[in-house]
């Protein structure tokens, strides 16, 4: 294919292609964030990321590997380019997370499947018993909209309350307007299919399958993200659907973290994340809003964080072998930390009810959470020129 000038293309919270530079562009400055400055000695040397592509997966797999030299494993499922077709944001992320492993000497693999399948599993112990080893830390980082269980049932995942409906404002990222949201409550049959989807099960099949492989490392450790927030957003969020969801990630974690323990000296905990644009996030009523509030506090006060930010404190705080690491009451790392401080948070609640249409972009940071979300796909980037023919048809292989 020759090359082509690739303009965006979006649909409200969707983007319907990507740049293959901007994303390039993206991976090349996590890099250099995770690269720059004091790093620690040593840290888990064989890493598996389920969800590896964007957001706090491709985060996590940067930092495992250019924070402590890690042999890198990554599974997700992305689109490869067809045609005139561009391949979707996290595919070039990956072309590019394993064109810089090669200039660096890394060892990188990637599986493009879905995660949640039998046969995804076996490929992945496949791959690191013939090329790694055991693994030391198994980061999972996996959102998506439904799931196939191991028994063939299909189950999608909504974003909607229990119980009752509920009504606040939210924004809209076609129309720019502060809209009333009003979303009515989930049923049984809903909330069952959002925690099969979201919840802890995949995860525990994941650690079932290196288990019966022989593929856990001593002292081996893993990690689910997770997010709370702030109450305004608990009705859609935590006390919803994808919050019944994450308490049973939650209980998972305590399961497996007492199997570990007794097994093989390790453990299972959860990070809460502070919020950050992804397609995910996007896409929950009053969360923008929420998001572009945020930002312009945390901004003001110094204290704003990207998912690398995040995921360097983490790795480093936490995960580093020479890490003291601190956790909350119940056993949770809490990189949400400065997001909930109470001057963030009181100030937010102050400019909620006075934020509308018209003063949107004077009160709020909306016009940074619009170009967050352009740069996952690659768009709005610094120092890449779109006005350039680029290759799409890119592989990693």
């Amino acid at each position: 294919m020759p090359l082509q000038i690739v303009e965006r293309r979006s649909r409200g919270f969707i983007c319907l292609n990507a740049h293959p530079a901007g994303c390039r562009r993206n991976v090349e400055t996590q890099i250099r964030t995770i690269s720059a400055g004091r790093r620690p000695a040593d840290g888990p040397s064989n890493v598996l990321v389920i969800g590896a592509s964007t957001g706090y997966g491709l985060a996590s797999r940067i930092a495992a590997a250019w924070g402590f030299g890690a042999k890198t494993i990554g599974v997700f499922l992305e689109r490869a380019p067809e045609g005139n077709k561009t391949a979707s944001a996290g595919f070039y992320n990956t072309v590019a997370f394993h064109e810089f492993a090669r200039r660096d000497r890394l060892f990188a693999a990637a599986i493009n499947a879905d995660a949640f399948a039998s046969e995804t599993k076996r490929a992945v112990a496949e791959l690191a018993r013939k090329q790694c080893g055991k693994i030391h830390l198994l980061i999972y980082s996996l959102a998506a909209p439904k799931r196939i269980d191991p028994s063939g049932v299909s189950h999608t995942s909504v974003l909607k309350p229990i119980g009752t409906s509920y009504t606040n404002k939210t924004v809209e990222l076609d129309s720019e307007k502060v809209t009333e949201v009003t979303i009515a409550p989930a049923t049984e049959a809903q909330i069952a299919d959002t925690i099969a989807v979201m919840g802890g099960a995949d995860w525990k099949l994941w650690m079932d399958m290196l288990e019966e492989q022989d593929l856990i490392a001593p002292n081996f450790r893993t990690l689910a993200y997770s997010y709370i927030g702030p109450e305004m957003t608990w009705p859609v969020y935590r006390d919803g659907t994808i919050g019944r969801a994450k308490k049973d990630v939650e209980e998972t974690a305590r399961a497996l973290d007492a199997r570990l323990r007794q097994k093989f000296g390790g453990e299972a905990r959860i990070a809460v994340n502070k919020a950050i644009v992804t397609q995910a996030s996007a896409a929950i009523p009053v969360v923008p809003l929420y998001m572009s509030l945020l930002f312009r506090v945390m901004k003001e006060k110094g204290l704003h964080e990207g998912a690398i930010e995040q995921m360097r404190r983490l790795f480093f705080d936490y995960l580093a072998n020479d890490a003291h690491p601190q956790f909350d009451a119940e056993g949770r790392i809490r990189l949400d930390d400065l997001e909930m401080r109470s001057d963030v948070q009181s100030q937010i609640a102050a400019l909620w009810p006075r934020v509308n249409t018209q003063n949107l972009r004077e009160l709020s940071d909306f016009s940074g959470f619009q170009r967050d979300f352009r740069r996952m796909f690659g768009f709005e980037v610094d120092d890449v020129d779109y006005s350039q023919p680029v290759e799409t048809q890119l592989s990693w292989d």
